[in-house]
């Protein structure tokens, strides 16, 4: 038999995120609220945790999976934040972080236009997961860019 596998499944892209979180059926259902992601699996486990969940927002995947300290999958309540932030780039910015916010999520960050061409705001999600959200707003050159962050980050 002489089948060739695509080594990236058709609608995935090489880098998918894949996050830990309490209640990850709950977050799963806060995405779809929150980001209007489509629901595309969920797996529970005997236990009922779930043990594999697959989302689409836009065009790229999410996977989630429940916290499990036993098998050292700590979710950032559990650690107390995380370093990862989730970007996100949406038609509507300010839309997006709007219906984000009245689905439970904290503004870290209102969206406002940034040196570097994008509407940009944060938001952290009730699981504790920061979000940046952005709409491009304008094709700059990288020179241009480099100008621009001198400027904005010496207050002028």
């Amino acid at each position: 038999m002489n089948v060739t596998v695509s080594p990236i499944p058709e609608g995935m892209h090489s880098l998918t995120p894949h996050i830990v979180c309490r209640d990850a059926s709950a977050a799963m259902d806060f995405y779809v609220r929150a980001f209007g992601a489509v629901e595309q699996a969920r797996l529970p486990g005997p236990d009922g945790k779930l043990m594999h969940g697959m989302m689409k927002i836009g065009d790229s995947s999410l996977m989630l999976v429940d916290e499990n300290p036993e098998w050292n999958m700590n979710s950032p309540l559990a650690l107390g934040g995380t370093p990862v932030t989730l970007h996100l780039y949406v038609v509507d910015v300010d839309a997006a972080i709007a219906r984000a916010v009245k689905a439970g999520a904290v503004l870290k960050m209102p969206a406002a236009d940034m040196f570097w061409g994008d509407r940009y705001g944060q938001v952290r999600d009730p699981f504790g997961h920061t979000w940046s959200i952005a709409t491009h707003i304008r094709d700059m050159s990288p020179d241009e860019i480099q100008a621009a962050s001198k400027l904005a980050c010496s207050g002028a």
